[in-house]
């Protein structure tokens, strides 16, 4: 990957506190959303850290401001004894906590509001460094702090203290960070972005046949995600740049281009569906309806899908679905014939113009040397055409297996939709 230019050579690390999440209670899923964040702006992040709360937070960044430009530290704004980051921020950098009116005002009014109490231990959250900047927090009692380099008697580093949950956090980076940030670095506009979402290609296949002719476009800068059942491939850059990325992936791998704003294969399918103006049913047994759970995440879905039938049990393929009793005696639950006979059955039952069943062995069990674990049909009917069904085989653990099939169906109803 090649940087846009200079600034993206600017050090910025992150400090995220919490206990919680050494011990694995709670993800951290801060990593990867500052990576996307900043990646827009052309800046990195050079060091990520994850400490307990309490002492190794002073140590952590006494480290990070000898080194970084910008230190972004998240948690440990609470009114709990073990949140301590805004003492320790003032300890290590020299400077005199003082109680911020308007954040106290803040405190009260968001409790008024809500007609509880506020007890003494939320007064510390109304605490900041002299001179430091207040980020407001709508979305909680915990405000941030950024406090300039100018502040700084001990670097020139630039600190932000953010608080650590997610709802709170993404918001006020946006409102209050971002800004900042673009200030900072002189990041007057940012670049523009592009991500094209591939599936049934490898991250390989990019590295061997696009990778030198994406590296020669002038302004351009790259970079691959792989997933299960997908590939993410991310341009940033002018937009000319931008163009001409695209139009070399595309010249490559259009047929396996899921979209290219961004949408997730489910929001493809559902565009899909409402640009032609078709309903759309499933039949699901081994993924337990994870293709229904990732259809309805998508807005609008109710205008074009109206049947999730998980039929887990053979019993229930034969009584909502009218498998036939014979195909699952001969054939098995996992086969050609099953596959199609679901699919089918989910159209009738639901009178829908396209339906998709799926059929599997998750594991571990299960499995036999004509169907090892991980196997599955697909089947897809559509109104007016015969059933078809094909095979996949992701022998992986049941919640990987149950994605990569739900992808792979999801796949086969864009294709059909897109001819």
């Amino acid at each position: 990957m090649r940087p846009l230019s200079d600034v993206a050579g600017m050090q910025i690390e992150i400090l995220n506190t919490g206990t919680e999440l050494l011990l694995g209670n709670t993800v951290n899923t801060h990593a990867a959303w500052f990576g996307r964040e900043l990646f827009k702006l052309g800046l990195r992040i050079s060091r990520q850290t994850t400490v307990p709360d309490g002492d190794a937070i002073r140590d952590a960044m006494t480290e990070s401001c000898d080194r970084a430009d910008v230190l972004i530290v998240t948690g440990g704004l609470g009114p709990t004894s073990d949140d301590l980051t805004r003492e320790i921020t003032a300890e290590v950098l020299g400077l005199e906590l003082i109680t911020d009116e308007a954040s106290l005002r803040s405190l009260e009014n968001f409790f008024a509001l809500r007609g509880k109490l506020m007890v003494d231990a939320n007064l510390k959250q109304a605490l900041t460094p002299v001179g430091a900047d207040v980020l407001p927090n709508p979305n909680g009692t915990a405000p941030g702090v950024y406090i300039p380099p100018r502040l700084n008697g001990v670097s020139s580093c630039a600190v932000f203290l953010l608080p650590g949950p997610p709802r709170e956090l993404y918001p006020m980076v946006h409102a209050e960070v971002i800004p900042r940030l673009r200030a900072l670095f002189g990041v007057e506009t940012a670049h523009d972005a592009l991500e094209l979402k591939f599936t049934g290609i490898g991250e390989s296949d990019f590295h061997q046949g696009i990778d030198a002719l994406l590296a020669a476009v002038p302004g351009l800068e790259y970079g691959y995600c792989a997933h299960i059942g997908e590939v993410d491939l991310r341009l940033i850059g002018p937009p000319e740049a931008l163009q001409q990325g695209r139009a070399i992936a595309l010249s490559h791998f259009e047929k396996f281009l899921i979209s290219d704003d961004g949408s997730s294969l489910e929001a493809t399918v559902v565009r899909l569906l409402a640009e032609k103006n078709l309903k759309f049913a499933t039949a699901e047994s081994c993924t337990g309806g994870l293709i229904s759970s990732r259809i309805t995440d998508v807005p609008g879905a109710s205008e074009v899908f109206t049947h999730g039938l998980i039929t887990y049990a053979n019993a229930a393929k034969i009584s909502l679905l009218g498998v036939s009793p014979a195909a699952l005696e001969t054939e098995g639950a996992v086969s050609e014939m099953v596959a199609c006979q679901m699919a089918v059955g989910a159209l009738h039952a639901s009178g829908v113009d396209i339906a998709v069943s799926v059929t599997g062995i998750a594991g571990p069990g299960g499995g036999s040397p004509e169907k090892p674990v991980g196997t599955a049909w697909i089947g897809l009917a559509t109104k007016g055409s015969s059933a078809t069904a094909f095979k996949v085989f992701h022998p992986r653990n049941r919640l990987d297996f149950k994605l990569a099939v739900s992808q792979a169906a999801l796949e086969a109803v864009r294709r059909k939709l897109v001819g």
